[in-house]
């Protein structure tokens, strides 16, 4: 048996909890909240939520009270004014992941900024340069406070909006619940973050277990696909329709239909869809996520009802405004190679990692909790665990309007959602054949064995985290920093 058919088989072990999800008699999911218009307060505090209709409420850390949190609606190139106050127990910050902003708004602990006490507020500012599909989260203790709830949208909204009938937003989240409805314990396992990840057994659409999701024949819509996952990969097939993809990663790409119709979706990862419903009056159609083995489920169900909004679905295709990205010169860029190390089943490349102990690699500046797993991973031999601290040594320095290529070589038996802060990477290659569509990404989905070649022109100063967003594996040394000088 082959490395990758080994991950396979022990992955499907490792989910076997996953495969009993419950999503069906739901009622309709609690819809999304955008704060006002005139400004945002953020308020990360416990609260209770029902996830599942056959559980009691689940004690979950939220930000405004729910789950997920206020969807925050900005506008390209109009500043935003964003007041964090932190009502837990525990330190905090937040990640505005995807947005390119300046280094001290971005939320890492102790490389960009203090971390947020209990009962003290931060005031985040920025202008976002790009519109989009975003999102907000934790960058302090992220296994637990994500896993516990704390995620939330940001719609950075387009100039001139697009001609569809509805722009819906589906926040996907994966739970790990008992049999009484709470939220499992210990997190940081140390078998799962030399593996998967911490995989739930319940995933939520806005909040809710949904059973369907109401449409009516004729119309065209926008939906806005986030994972807010610790670290479940989504594969997502729409039965009976053919969703095109317009953006990833809230850059816009060329309009297309998804390799074999699947979604891939991995954790913090965003698609744009356009979908036309083309389907049968008050008939229903099932969103399957089938990523994991002889593991898929119904998400939720396309649900028609008796009344057509028009008789055909409206003609041509959806292009989004292209973002202002600068474009990557690739006559004679810097090239620079990234290797993702170690793992289960992988742990002989870890032999390679130096300066761990007693160098300020390991630990997080005490971002792990009391989590129980150390390093079980690496870049270029060297484990950076927790969430950031001050201090942290780049891997990497660029000159500041340099264009690069980076090599990300993954030599391990799992997945990795590799995330650049502060920047969007033009997707070149994947295992030496050219990537289609213009895919920019801030969070690339590395297979098994990938090779992916990505380039981005260094024009954002600062120190900025490059990590994989399944949180276990960031926690247990996946992370490094790259300076823009």
């Amino acid at each position: 048996m082959n490395s990758e058919s080994h991950c396979l088989v022990s992955r499907r072990g490792l989910l076997q909890a996953g495969a009993g999800l419950l999503l069906a008699s739901a009622p309709a999911p609690f819809p999304a909240r955008s704060a006002p218009s005139d400004g945002y307060r953020i308020v990360a505090a416990p609260a209770r939520a029902r996830l599942r209709p056959d559980k009691p409420e689940t004690d979950v850390w939220t930000y405004n009270g729910t789950v997920p949190g206020s969807v925050l609606r900005l506008h390209q190139g109009e500043r935003a004014r964003l007041v964090v106050e932190n009502r837990l127990d525990q330190e905090t910050t937040v990640h505005w992941h995807g947005i390119r902003l300046l280094n001290a708004m971005d939320g890492v602990p102790g490389l960009t900024q203090p971390p947020i006490k209990s009962g003290e507020t931060f005031v985040y500012e920025f202008t976002p340069p790009d519109a989009g599909t975003f999102w907000y989260h934790p960058h302090a203790n992220s296994l637990e406070q994500l896993g516990r709830g704390l995620a939330g949208a940001v719609i950075v909204e387009d100039r001139e909006p697009v001609a569809v009938d509805r722009d819906l937003l589906w926040l996907l989240s994966d739970w790990r619940l008992t049999d009484g409805g709470g939220i499992a314990s210990r997190f940081g396992n140390r078998m799962e973050a030399a593996m998967s990840g911490r995989v739930g057994n319940t995933v939520t659409l806005n909040g809710r277990a949904s059973a369907a999701e109401p449409f009516r024949a004729g119309e065209r819509v926008r939906l806005r696909l986030v994972n807010a996952s610790l670290a479940r990969i989504m594969a997502l097939r729409f039965e009976g329709h053919r969703p095109m993809v317009v953006a990833i990663d809230g850059q816009p790409c060329d309009p297309h239909e998804p390799e074999h119709g699947r979604i891939l979706l991995g954790p913090a990862m965003r698609v744009d869809l356009v979908l036309d419903l083309e389907g049968e009056p008050e008939r229903r159609y099932d969103v399957i996520d089938d990523f994991y083995d002889g593991l898929s489920y119904r998400l939720t169900q396309i649900a028609y009802d008796e009344r057509p909004v028009r008789g055909h679905s409206l003609d041509g295709p959806v292009v989004l405004t292209r973002n202002p990205l600068p474009e990557p010169d690739l006559t004679s860029p810097e090239r620079h190679t990234l290797t993702l190390q170690g793992g289960m089943m992988g742990m002989g490349g870890m032999s390679g990692m130096r300066g761990m102990m007693g160098s300020g690699m390991m630990g997080g500046g005490g971002g792990m909790m009391g989590m129980d797993h150390g390093a079980a991973w690496a870049i270029n031999g060297r484990a950076m665990t927790g969430d950031g601290h001050a201090g942290m040594e780049p891997a990497l320095t660029f000159k500041q309007g340099r264009s690069v290529v980076l090599e990300l070589r993954n030599e391990t038996a799992w997945w990795h959602p590799m995330h650049f802060h502060g920047h969007s990477l033009k997707v070149l290659s994947r295992n030496g054949r050219a990537v289609p569509h213009r895919q920019w990404q801030d969070t690339v989905l590395m297979a098994p064995k990938d090779v992916v070649e990505a380039a981005f022109v260094a024009d954002n100063p600062g120190d900025w985290m490059l990590h994989c967003h399944v949180m276990d594996h960031q926690m247990s040394g996946m992370m490094t920093v790259l300076r823009v000088a």
